[in-house]
């Protein structure tokens, strides 16, 4: 008994000495490991290259899971990327063959309809570009003064631009010449309804909104509808774009030109074959005729 007290108190004031000295000798060992990192480096060099042998195998097997794991997911994503690039082709050729069919039959039609009607498409014989230098627009017309030059152009001639129909010549002199717009008081252009091919007259009323006048009173136009020459007396071909109709109501029936009367700059004076020699006061809705 007297040993193992003895042995009990030796062994408490050992630890009672290392509590004591515990922060020094962690200096110590501190400053020991530098040392040896100083003077050492191959040794240390050594270990961590052999510790880099041992681990680095083991991290490629534990890596396996998770790499087999990542290119599964990233294959999964490719399949179901390539599935919906699939359905929208598939979506987008269905449409393509629709629309080919659809030409197809227009084509077939188109034909058909030449030969019933005898049509033959007339062919441009003469086309001047002049350039737009200024515009009237009051309460009393709607036109446009162009420089010609020395270019040939007749009154009567169709003016157009790249979206559609600006009017007719009114009067040509030596270097220029007066557009009447088609929204001035005295146009009357034939038109029809593209999609119906219900006719009237686009009466210009010096607004910017033209009105369609003389359409049957059956006939069913929504806002929308394009606007067509319809070729009738011969002064404009038919099929040349002029508006879509912009607005629908009791009073009247009112069309948005396509071309914009309010900036044009250059313009193109056309005309086509058997409408060279007709005049505007030979096509029943002349120049000067009213509503």
């Amino acid at each position: 008994m007297k040993r193992r007290r003895v042995l009990f108190m030796q062994l408490s004031h050992i630890r009672q000495l290392v509590k004591k000295f515990a922060l020094v000798i962690l200096f110590l060992v501190a400053f020991v490991m530098m040392l040896v990192n100083k003077t050492d480096t191959v040794l240390i060099d050594k270990t961590s290259s052999v510790a880099t042998d041992v681990v680095s195998p083991l991290m490629d097997v534990l890596m396996l899971p998770a790499r087999g794991i990542a290119e599964v997911y990233d294959y999964l994503k490719e399949m179901r990327l390539a599935r919906e690039e699939n359905q929208y082709l598939k979506n987008e050729n269905r449409k393509l063959r629709l629309v080919s069919e659809r030409a197809k039959a227009l084509e077939i039609e188109n034909k058909l309809l030449a030969r019933l009607l005898n049509y033959s498409r007339p062919d441009e014989i003469n086309l001047v570009t002049a350039r737009v230098l200024s515009e009237e627009g009051d309460a009393f017309s709607h036109s446009l003064i162009a420089y010609l030059g020395d270019k040939p152009a007749t009154k009567g001639q169709v003016v157009l631009t790249d979206r559609g129909v600006v009017g007719r010549l009114d009067k040509v002199g030596k270097l220029y010449a007066k557009v009447l717009l088609i929204t001035d008081i005295n146009s009357r252009i034939p038109v029809m309804i593209e999609s119906t091919r219900v006719r009237g007259i686009l009466a210009g009323d010096n607004t910017r909104r033209p009105k369609l006048v003389f359409t049957p009173l059956a006939s069913e136009i929504k806002p929308g509808d394009r606007i067509v020459t319809s070729g009738v007396a011969g002064v404009f071909p038919s099929g040349l774009p002029v508006g879509v109709v912009s607005e629908v109501s009791k009073r009247d029936i009112r069309v948005r030109p396509f071309a914009d009367l309010d900036s044009v700059e250059y313009v193109k004076i056309v005309s086509f074959a058997g409408t060279e020699n007709v005049r505007p006061e030979e096509d029943g809705v002349g120049a000067g005729d009213n509503e």
